[in-house]
């Protein structure tokens, strides 16, 4: 009997772009090597494929890595990461500025503005990163291997949300980052700006999964009840009486995270459409105090969040990458604007 149990992306929605699969061999199963007990599950991989997530650690037999010869025994629990590829249509590669802070043969990393989409999809076929970095891999000085030209997404950020997105230029890169994601070995760590004056420091956890009323945004349930285990850390920063300024460390990476776990404690992100943020929800509702929240709203595409800190190991290079990214523009205006309040109101 096999089964896959766990596919870590159910749709093109979620923020962590792999795949987990699991079977287990019947009890009566021939002796048989991995990669072909792999291929005869999974028609649509290709060999080379599955040797290639062997070669970066990403198959494992009964919780142990193993490589493409290691012979599956009845019984053994096969577990397999694999990159979700990009949907196959037409990369039309678009001459986009970008703002490149790190770049190497296996990897680049790009700072992301806000109202940029990451990846071609429905109603998104152009202007997006994906389309920029096609152009910008066609025209480096050398061809990187067989896996140019297309970009290899393991995370994305949302449309709104501006900071530090890592992207794989070879196959064997991709294959590696899927793990560290998949694994948690990666340091991921935001700025939000947050209506109300949150607790010190906590943690929030509970199961993020399309709402059960509108699809097109998340909600929070109980464990175990629908959606997926999610767990954001938070510690604050600087606070402005009303909003407060956190910093964010996902344990997990699930659609609109931050956004939906702030929103489940009483805390929705300043100028979030989709989560009720974009409206005065604290301080005394006086004209001059409701134009300065629209004045710091005009200097803000969305919600205030940034991806502000980025670290992973290099999938090559015997070596820990480390990323910090200033805050955009606009944000960082909006923090000006509540220092000068704070200051004129004491």
């Amino acid at each position: 009997m096999t089964d896959i149990e766990n596919r870590e992306l159910e749709d093109d929605s979620n923020e962590e772009l792999f795949e987990h699969f699991k079977f287990q061999a019947d009890p009566g199963q021939v002796v048989i090597r991995v990669d072909k007990f792999l291929i005869d599950r999974m028609p649509n991989t290709s060999r080379n494929k599955i040797q290639l997530a062997a070669k970066n650690g990403n198959i494992q037999v009964n919780g142990t890595n193993v490589k493409q010869n290691y012979k599956v025994k009845p019984g053994d629990e096969v577990a397999l990461v694999l990159p979700y590829p990009i949907r196959e249509i037409e990369l039309i590669p678009q001459d986009i500025p970008l703002n490149i802070v790190y770049e190497d043969d296996h990897v680049v990393v790009v700072n992301k503005p806000s109202n940029m989409v990451v990846h071609p999809g429905y109603g998104n076929y152009k202007g997006t990163l994906v389309n920029a970095l096609v152009y910008h891999f066609q025209n480096l000085p050398k061809k990187i291997n067989d896996y140019y030209g297309r970009p290899g997404l393991v995370h994305r950020l949302d449309k709104n949300t501006t900071g530090l997105l890592v992207v794989a230029k070879t196959e064997n890169s991709l294959n590696n980052l899927a793990k560290q994601f998949y694994n948690r070995t990666t340091e991921r760590r935001y700025w939000a700006l947050v209506w109300g004056d949150i607790e010190e420091s906590g943690t929030v956890s509970g199961n993020v999964g399309r709402s059960l009323k509108n699809r097109k945004v998340m909600s929070v349930f109980p464990e175990g009840d629908h959606g997926k285990h999610a767990v954001t850390h938070y510690k604050v920063l600087e606070r402005f009486g009303y909003v407060t300024l956190i910093e964010c460390k996902l344990e997990t990476g699930r659609t609109h995270q931050i956004r939906v776990h702030m929103k489940h404690i009483g805390h929705p992100l300043f100028n979030d459409l989709e989560y009720g943020g974009d409206r005065l929800l604290k301080g005394l509702p006086s004209a001059k105090y409701k134009r300065f929240i629209e004045n710091c709203f005009s200097l803000l595409p969305g919600q205030a969040l940034h991806a502000k800190t980025l670290g992973f190991s290099h999938p090559k290079a015997e070596k820990y990458v480390r990323l910090d990214s200033e805050l955009p523009e606009g944000f960082e205006r909006v923090l000006e604007k509540w220092r000068t309040f704070v200051k004129v109101s004491s």
